[in-house]
């Protein structure tokens, strides 16, 4: 590679690293960033300081040929952007292609959810009196039952829970707090944890939720108590903390059809990040249409014999 276009994107690593105080991550994905960029304009016999925006969104369809997505591409011109400010100070360019460039917007994944009948059966299981295993029935129907993050159930202290009025008081993004109801299911469970939990709190342990240690157990435990729970009770995918609050949305927006109320619930501050699960809603009601409707399907014509 020519020194004239890689001998700048040598310096401009050091000055992440060393003046910027950037992580070694950060600088490793800037610096296979912008040397695949240097590639395409050696290849096209371009230099930094002739690239233009029409130039860049060239390479940026090239990007996509190759099979990158808009994050990735995203994560490309965000780069070349800082890249570009450096070469300014330095210099080295006079204006910055990256700024009225844009990736392509990447499609929006829907989340998995969970069959209602086989989460029913994975909630229920096999009778057990092991402390831990309740401890994780209650942690589970009340993910289930109320639509927490794991952030937020690993949160709860004692006194957020009221079981006589069956709601849970929670801190979500940003501290704010919800008043949620929780389930006949998750209530029995809770009771149930309650009266073993004395027994393995450490004392002025405040946290509902116990380490076999005594203290305030981690959103990491959670996870993988509930990808083994998954595992013990054969569930036919992996199951994870978030698997639960959206199919506590879900669940809840096919039986209500209320968007509002479910965006109360999941305390979400824009309807729209909600709005995803009325797509999951569809997606259950165009395939009960095709199962169920008589002429939902195109059947192929039998070929009649002459």
């Amino acid at each position: 590679m020519p020194a004239e276009l890689g001998e700048p994107v040598a310096r401009f690593i050091e000055h992440l690293a060393s003046e910027r105080r950037q992580a070694r991550l950060t600088c490793n994905h800037y610096r296979r960033d912008l040397l695949r960029l240097a590639c395409y304009l050696q290849a096209q016999a371009a230099t930094w300081a002739a690239l233009d925006s029409h130039d860049l969104r060239g390479y940026v369809a090239e990007l996509s040929r190759q099979g990158l997505g808009g994050r990735s591409i995203a994560r490309h011109l965000s780069a070349i952007r800082r890249f570009y400010d450096y070469l300014n100070r330095e210099g080295l360019a006079r204006n910055n292609p990256a700024l009225g460039v844009r990736a392509p917007k990447a499609p929006r994944r829907l989340p998995r959810v969970a069959d209602v009948d086989q989460l029913n059966e994975l909630l229920d299981g096999a009778a057990d009196d092991d402390p831990l295993t309740i401890r994780d029935r209650a942690m589970f129907e009340l993910l289930y039952s109320s639509g927490l993050r794991v952030s937020e159930l690993t949160g709860v202290d004692l006194n957020d829970v009221r079981l006589d009025e069956g709601e849970i008081r929670v801190f979500g993004k940003g501290g704010k707090e919800r008043l949620l109801p929780v389930g006949r299911k998750a209530l029995q469970a809770l009771r149930r944890w309650l009266a073993q939990r004395p027994a393995m709190a450490v004392d002025g342990e405040l946290a509902m939720f116990l380490s076999q240690h005594g203290r305030r157990l981690s959103a990491r435990s959670v996870q993988l108590r509930l990808a083994r729970w998954g595992q013990l009770h054969g569930a036919d995918q992996r199951l994870y903390p978030h698997l639960l609050r959206h199919s506590f949305a879900s669940h809840l927006l096919e039986s209500s059809g209320d968007l509002r109320a479910v965006q109360e619930l999941l305390g979400h501050a824009d309807i729209a990040t909600t709005q995803v699960y009325t797509h999951l809603d569809f997606q259950h009601l165009a395939k009960v249409y095709d199962q169920s409707h008589p002429r939902a399907q195109r059947r192929p014509r039998s070929r009649s014999r002459g």
